[in-house]
């Protein structure tokens, strides 16, 4: 076997290997922590309790922020494994490993299986896409199905025509669309291919007069029925103002409404650019570099560059037009920067400035993880209170022992493989940070961002046989209750929830417990001599009240604090 063979296949063999090692690690060893995990796995635990598939609940309301093909995902796996801890995670970990290949494979086809490589590394070393990767949010999904659009889109406009790949490209936009509503942004690709084939760019064709081109647009709607079409079907059949209500939210303010006129998140339009420059490293490094070889072979009208940095481009200019704007939006975009910068890393990398600054990034990292680490030891409370805001004191003494470890291992690493191997250096070193704050950190970190500890405690205080109601409560309270709990609404007011539980209690009132939110305070009614404080949680204080203690709100009325938005 050909020396340059055997040398390409240890290396696809070694990318994979780490690849597992940085997105699986820690799976299994935490429960789902705010924002949206806990909200996602909560209804993908009552369809599969339920029986109700179409329409996701958050405890007793509809929940219609989102489509459900990722709760049903969820769902799927939760009844395969029987595990929650696994099947919650195990959707964004096929999704990065599903976007890496597409990735992978693009760049082995569009220029060498080198290439391929080094456009998975610069995908999978970016902070945002493997801390994404690591979390059970709807975005490495929708990552997933944009990048495979994109992925068999190409493969028809650039080396085809192939129907086939067509037709998956605009399939997985649609169930892009049917996870959230941004998946159709993989068909932007269509507007740079349509310009360079107008143009006469060599190797860019459209086939747009073969009948077979409508294949694409058929295939899109067919996705997208998979959902909508039984959905409305369900909804509108019923006829009930609650599910009218659902198709509204979901369809119009979920959608248009909230890209037209978005009412919270509010950033400046250049956001955007500051979240790639920063949650993009290392990947993004490169650029001072890349942006003139990129102009030159554009001049060349080379379009392998022209159509995914164009896409890129158009992703960022459609998410900085609304005032609301999250980080996590422009991911999808990621990938393909990645694969039009794959190409000139080779030369990138043997040339001395990108390498100095490949250490210099690497030294920083590492001198700022062993600075944090010893700031903790030392008992910096300032900097210690970060990380302990309702947790256990005692988790500082390990946190601060990752923190050292993870820098003395970067220092380590620039050592050992020197300044030649700059890169090699920066791979050990996230590899290392992401498995000890996979096998370590989130360990670490569960009780208290989960709301585990919080409800062990409930249920330890209340005893195996009593009934516990939650008012003011968020979705970690519930799914990780030891008991069938019961809700009195997400988005009601909390004096209305209160109100309510108070009137549940009262059947029952020596059976019956309420968890109570203290938000502005606990209503005056309330005997604060039998209120149990149980501490804070996720930034919020807790009060368990018996019977007793609310024996007195039946008969007087109770201030309504601002109801919580859904989203955080």
């Amino acid at each position: 076997m050909p020396r340059a063979m055997t040398s390409t296949r240890r290396d696809l063999w070694l990318f994979w290997l780490l690849a597992l090692l940085i997105l699986a690690s820690g799976l299994g060893l935490r429960d789902p922590w705010p924002a949206d995990e806990p909200r996602f796995a909560l209804a993908a635990r009552q369809m599969l309790d339920s029986g109700q598939w179409l329409f996701p609940h958050r405890g007793s309301e509809l929940y219609s922020d989102k489509p459900p093909l990722f709760m049903w995902i969820q769902a799927a796996l939760l009844w395969l494994t029987g595990q929650l801890r696994i099947a919650f995670l195990l959707p964004s970990l096929l999704a990065a490993l599903g976007t890496l290949w597409c990735v992978l494979d693009l760049g082995r086809r569009l220029w060498t299986p080198r290439v391929g490589v080094l456009a998975g590394y610069a995908t999978l070393l970016a902070f945002q896409f493997t801390f994404q990767a690591k979390r059970a949010q709807i975005d490495p999904l929708v990552v997933f199905w944009i990048t495979l659009s994109c992925y068999g889109l190409l493969r028809h406009l650039l080396r085809g025509p192939d129907w086939r790949m067509w037709t998956l490209g605009w399939a997985a936009a649609g169930l892009g669309t049917i996870t959230k509503g941004v998946g159709v942004l993989a068909l932007l690709m269509l507007l740079p291919a349509a310009l360079a084939a107008l143009r006469g760019w060599p190797g860019v064709r459209m086939h747009a007069r073969d009948r077979r081109f409508w294949l694409g647009p058929l295939a899109f709607l067919v996705a997208c029925g998979v959902w909508l079409v039984p959905m409305l079907v369900a909804a509108l059949g019923d006829g009930s103002a609650a599910y009218r209500a659902y198709v509204d939210d979901i369809l119009l303010r979920q959608t248009v409404t909230r890209y037209a006129n978005s009412w919270h998140h509010g950033q400046p339009w250049w956001y955007f650019i500051e979240v790639a420059l920063t949650t993009w490293l290392p990947t993004v490094l490169a650029l001072p570099w890349a942006i003139p070889a990129w102009r030159r072979r554009l001049r060349r009208r080379d379009a392998r560059y022209l159509l995914p940095l164009a896409w890129v481009l158009l992703v960022f200019v459609f998410f900085s037009i609304p005032s609301g704007k999250r980080d996590m939006y422009i991911l999808p975009a990621l990938p393909m920067l990645a694969l039009a910068l794959a190409p000139l890393l080779p030369g990138l990398l043997r040339r001395p400035n990108p390498q100095r600054l490949l250490l210099a990034f690497t030294a920083l990292l590492s001198l700022g993880a062993l600075g944090a680490g010893l700031a903790m030891l030392l008992g910096n409370p300032g900097f210690e209170r970060q990380f302990l805001d309702g947790r256990d004191p005692g988790i500082a003494s390990g946190l601060a022992w990752m923190f050292c470890a993870i820098g003395a291992f970067g220092l380590g690493a620039l050592l050992w493989f020197g300044r030649r191997r700059a890169a090699h250096a920066l791979l050990a070193t996230l590899t290392a940070l992401w498995v000890l704050y996979s096998l370590v950190g989130t360990v670490l970190l569960n009780d208290g961002s989960s709301s585990r500890g919080l409800m062990r405690d409930v249920g330890a205080a209340i005893g195996a046989r009593a009934q516990l109601g939650l008012v003011g409560w968020r979705e970690q309270q519930l799914l990780m209750a030891d008991r069938p709990a019961v809700d009195f609404g997400f988005k009601r007011p909390p004096a209305a929830q209160f109100t309510d539980g108070v009137r549940w209690q009262q059947a029952a009132p020596a059976a019956r417990w309420l968890l109570v939110e203290q938000g502005d305070g606990l209503p005056a009614c309330v005997d604060r001599t039998r209120a149990r404080d149980m501490g804070l949680a996720n930034g919020r204080r807790w009060w368990l009240l018996d019977g007793q203690a609310t024996a007195a709100c039946g008969r007087r009325p109770v201030s309504s604090p601002p109801a919580k938005d859904s989203e955080r």
